[in-house]
């Protein structure tokens, strides 16, 4: 094992009707005046919005609500929900959704304990250091981006069309509270970009350049397995509890830190994807499909062993008479077809966007490497010309 810190303070709270218990675990963490985050009228169809607060009025908190969070989350609406934070003064942050909602959380407690900062031009574009933050707290009610467990967050400026996260310890909830059954309900096209995160979550640490980390690749390995078990399940049944819990189990372990242990994240399908999601706004699960293919093909001979073991340790294909190089592929077309099999895009003419003119492409890897300033990626370093090079390998 390589060198590492761990820290991951997150109360999971986990099983059906959970959501009852939303107005202690805000008390208990110290809230009193809770700013209510949401997205679209799921939340308040579904009766989910008004149980939580109920819960907070037991427990004798104030609260006010903001909703209209989108995914592919924007600054205009976590500036918005900011202001009226400060209004309201709320010293608690709750989210209710998703990966998009719980970033838009992150985003105003950021800006609501910093007032005299702004959060993107400050913290996103990483003009100084972020100090601190409010406490959050999360009802997960999709197993996906693993936000109500992690250190990042993710905003999209709708003005600039710049999409960019940010890390910090302070992004950590202090309580993520998961639900399976809230998930039985959720459209298809959300289940399988959920599934897409889980793995990319995982698969963006796996494809490092470090190969001595026995154990963290082996909790990968069976991450990766167990997602593409049950995400099978959950495409037939929705109402599968075993297979949804499974999944929001993995969403949150997927991007909590463990799976990477020891090693150099890559992370460059998600640098990549993006792009074609800030720029199209396409779905952030479909933009990692749709790109991951073409990255893999492109950096396989870096070390084809490493994707040779993925081949037989997560596909379970048999490695006898075939070389790494050819194992490998075979990795990497079983992920593909996987993908496919769950109706998400593989390359850009199955993304709305579709195929994009050569112009496009240099846009696209100009803002990727924040106007050729830097190189992204560990497993193997990308600059400018690697970049345009995987998004013209995509563009069919």
């Amino acid at each position: 094992m390589q060198a590492f810190e761990f820290y991951s303070p997150t109360k999971i709270i986990f099983g059906p009707n959970t959501e009852a218990q939303v107005g202690q675990q805000v008390a208990v963490h110290g809230g009193s005046r809770v700013m209510v985050v949401y997205g679209g009228n799921s939340a308040i169809k579904s009766g989910l919005l008004e149980r939580v607060l109920h819960s907070l009025d037991g427990a004798g908190l104030i609260y006010q609500c903001i909703g209209g969070v989108k995914p592919n989350p924007r600054l205009s609406l976590a500036r918005e929900g900011l202001k009226q934070a400060l209004a309201f003064g709320a010293d608690f942050i709750l989210a209710i959704g998703g990966g998009s909602v719980i970033d838009t959380a992150k985003a105003i407690a950021d800006g609501a304990a910093n007032p005299e900062c702004d959060i993107w031009d400050d913290f996103w574009l990483k003009k100084i250091p972020l100090p601190g933050s409010l406490p959050v707290g999360v009802v997960l009610t999709i197993p996906a981006a693993g936000s109500e467990s992690s250190d990042s967050a993710v905003l999209t400026n709708d003005k600039t069309h710049e999409k960019r996260g940010l890390s910090s310890p302070f992004h950590r909830p202090r309580f993520a509270i998961m639900n399976p059954e809230l998930t039985f309900t959720l459209p298809s096209y959300q289940v399988t970009c959920g599934i897409v995160d889980i793995m990319m979550h995982t698969m963006d640490r796996y494809f490092n350049p470090v190969t001595t980390n026995a154990l963290t690749d082996e909790i990968a390995e069976g991450l990766l397995r167990n997602t593409i078990f049950y995400g099978r399940r959950a495409m037939e049944h929705h109402a599968d509890y075993q297979a949804m819990s499974e999944l929001m189990w993995a969403g949150s372990l997927s991007h909590n830190g463990l799976t990477g242990l020891g090693n150099q994240p890559d992370f460059a399908p998600h640098q990549l994807g993006h792009e074609l999601s800030a720029m199209f706004d396409v779905a952030h699960g479909a933009s990692l499909s749709a790109i991951w293919d073409s990255w893999a093909r492109y950096c396989a001979n870096t070390n084809p062993s490493r994707f040779a073991r993925f081949a037989e340790n997560v596909w379970e294909l048999d490695p006898v008479g075939k070389d790494a190089n050819a194992l490998a592929m075979e990795g990497i077309e079983a992920t593909r077809q996987f993908f496919l099999s769950l109706n998400m895009p593989t390359c850009m003419s199955q993304l709305s966007c579709g195929v994009q003119p050569e112009s496009v492409l240099k846009d696209l890897a100009f803002r990727c490497t924040y106007g050729n300033t830097r190189t992204i990626g560990s497993f193997r370093v990308l600059n400018y010309a690697d970049i345009l090079a995987i998004y013209r390998l995509a563009n069919h």
